[in-house]
């Protein structure tokens, strides 16, 4: 005898209709015929989907889930889902992780949220979001924001201090012709680095050269092309700090290809602290933010949103750590010997 619990699939192909429709009619939603609602419902009585996980919420008015949607399951998201998971293991609640973006279309987030609001989730946190304003039918957490007016409760970490204590590493260390190659211009975070980028040259008296700095937008190809770019000027820099890992791991390939060595030729440092910044054969002088931390405090700010209470902030900003490596020496002019 065939256990296997009917799936929102085999609903929709008994009611001959598609998946997106048996998600609207079991949620109530506008645009679905009276008859095809009807025709849902029967498929879902005849086949005892009346089980499933919304069946179950259109009864008890909540999931048991809460949803963490991201643009891409790269390092920096993982380290948040895995923070977020670790949170939740001691709750009724259970994970679920997606994904809608197409490439760089922005507002997927808000699709995203109509489809699985009131259906599938009991709350959202959105990593990194492209979406200035977001409105769902259930309590939302923004990890990591756009640059425009949050309507959400925030978490983040302190990307301009970071930034500044790395490049103010670097300037310690000797290094005077610093290149930045940045992150996203529409996240906060990307804003707030490149500002701590500026205020260390700054503060040390140092120039600011616009010649120095090129928008990888957290793009591998990207990030190359302006690598390539500016490593192979004749004042080239003697350090870069890279808005994340995943870009200063591409300048590393790209300092190799070109015959630099590092760190005697160049020293790099990222931003993140992803687990393969230890694992690079010359390992990875980076800033730490508590990507696990960062998850782990959005659940319990958004835990209390969907118990209807007022967190006690609304807007977290965690605290990040310079972790010197082996990308990060001073320049060879100056150094002894």
């Amino acid at each position: 005898m065939d256990r296997r619990r009917p799936t929102i699939h085999d609903v929709a192909e008994r009611a001959g209709v598609s998946v997106s429709t048996v998600s609207k009619a079991v949620n109530g939603r506008y645009g679905v015929a009276t008859a095809t609602v009807d025709a849902v419902m029967a498929a879902v009585a005849e086949l005892g989907y009346e089980s499933s996980l919304i069946a179950s919420s259109m009864r008890s008015r909540s999931t048991g889930v809460i949803g963490v949607l991201v643009a891409d399951f790269e390092p920096f998201s993982a380290e948040i889902l895995k923070g977020v998971g670790e949170a939740l293991r001691d709750t009724s609640y259970d994970l679920l992780a997606y994904s809608g973006s197409r490439g760089d279309e922005e507002g997927w987030e808000r699709r995203s949220l109509s489809r699985l609001s009131g259906t599938l989730i009991d709350g959202a946190i959105m990593v990194t979001p492209t979406v200035v304003k977001a409105s769902a039918d259930v309590p939302l957490v923004a990890i990591d924001p756009h640059t425009g007016p949050a309507d959400v409760p925030i978490v983040e970490s302190d990307s301009y201090g970071g930034a500044r204590e790395a490049t103010a590493y670097l300037i310690g260390m000797g290094h005077t012709r610093i290149g930045y190659i940045a992150g996203r211009a529409d996240l906060r975070s990307s804003i707030a680095r490149d500002a701590g980028y500026r205020r260390a040259l700054a503060d040390a008296g140092i120039p600011f050269d616009a010649t120095y700095v090129g928008a990888g937008r957290y793009r591998e190809a990207t990030v190359r092309e302006v690598a390539i770019e500016m490593l192979s000027t004749p004042n080239r820099p003697t350090a870069v700090f890279a808005a994340n890992d995943v870009s200063a791991i591409a300048i590393l390939q790209v300092a190799a290809e070109l015959g630099l060595e590092v760190p005697r030729d160049l020293s790099i440092v990222g931003f993140d602290d992803i687990p393969e910044a230890t694992r690079l054969p010359v390992p990875l002088t980076t800033v730490r933010q508590p990507m696990g931390r960062l998850g782990a405090a959005a659940v319990q700010m958004l835990l209390a949103l969907m118990r209807g209470e007022t967190p006690p902030a609304t807007h977290l900003r965690l605290p990040t750590k310079l972790v010197a490596r082996q990308t990060t020496a001073p320049p060879v002019r100056q150094r002894a010997g």
